[in-house]
């Protein structure tokens, strides 16, 4: 049996607590260095955001024509899976909007970003149970997402372009 002394225990405990300060300090200081976004908000949203938002709305509802009504809810298993795939990058879409780059410190940019999270997480499960009508009801909550955010900062960010 390995015994320690108190002097070396105590050495030990000093050590470890000086040590977790100074990562804590490293940490904080490199966090936003740990991010590197090579695109903007407007590209985020354009290339990375709405491709993904527009397969969920294509994908439910329905479509009446001359020829009769067309349902849009994905009917085969590939098609489901485009809607999970697409349901687990608006999820992480939200993640990056949350990153320093993108939400600059401001609380309600990061209060919509999580709100296309979990949104995206309840578009998940429904994708997974092939549940046709929450996929309809989540895109109307993503579409609300969505136009809640654009309310709040495209208005913002046109007077900030006319200035």
């Amino acid at each position: 049996m390995v015994r320690y002394t108190k002097k070396y225990i105590n050495s030990m405990t000093v050590l470890v607590v000086c040590l977790s300060w100074f990562l804590a300090a490293c940490d904080q200081k490199q966090t936003t260095a740990l991010y590197s976004s090579q695109i903007n908000t407007q590209q985020t949203m354009n290339w990375v955001l709405d491709p993904h938002a527009d397969l969920i709305w294509d994908s439910s509802g329905f479509v009446v024509t001359a020829q009769g009504v067309q349902n849009l809810a994905p009917s085969t298993d590939e098609e489901w899976d485009a809607v999970r795939n697409a349901a687990a990058s608006i999820v992480e879409a939200g993640n990056l909007l949350i990153m320093p780059h993108h939400a600059q410190g401001r609380d309600a940019w990061i209060g919509h970003s999580r709100g296309l999270q979990f949104t995206g997480m309840e578009l998940l499960k429904a994708a997974e149970n092939r549940d046709a009508q929450a996929l309809f009801d989540l895109g109307g909550q993503l579409y609300i997402n969505c136009q809640s955010c654009h309310d709040q900062y495209l208005d913002l960010a046109a007077q900030e372009r006319l200035n």
